[in-house]
């Protein structure tokens, strides 16, 4: 019989590897306790440590968001104009008109 695959919140692995870090308990007393196994809360905490950093680095800004949107927009506007285009062309669609 195969085990039910576990997929935790990304909040509660932040909660359990803070806890995890601060030491007030054991990784096996956490584990007990949120119902996760031992060399999970290890990964996590080792994953928050490695991550942290990259917090305070800034990378996520409105105007890569921006950019992001810009060229998407030109993408749409790209699609709409080949769509019209095929549409105006008979038979090219695909699909075929039952009226004539």
């Amino acid at each position: 019989m195969q085990g039910r695959r576990n997929k935790f919140k990304p909040d509660f692995k932040a909660k359990v590897a803070l806890e995890a870090l601060k030491g007030d308990k054991s990784v096996a007393e956490l584990a007990q306790i949120y119902d996760v196994h031992p060399t999970q809360i290890t990964q996590w905490k080792k994953q928050l440590l490695e991550l942290a950093p990259s917090v305070f680095e800034g990378k996520h800004t409105k105007a890569e968001a921006s950019v992001d949107v810009d060229e998407l927009y030109k993408k749409i506007g790209r699609l709409e104009m080949e769509r019209d285009f095929l549409a105006s062309r008979p038979g090219v669609s695909g699909h075929q008109r039952r009226d004539g």
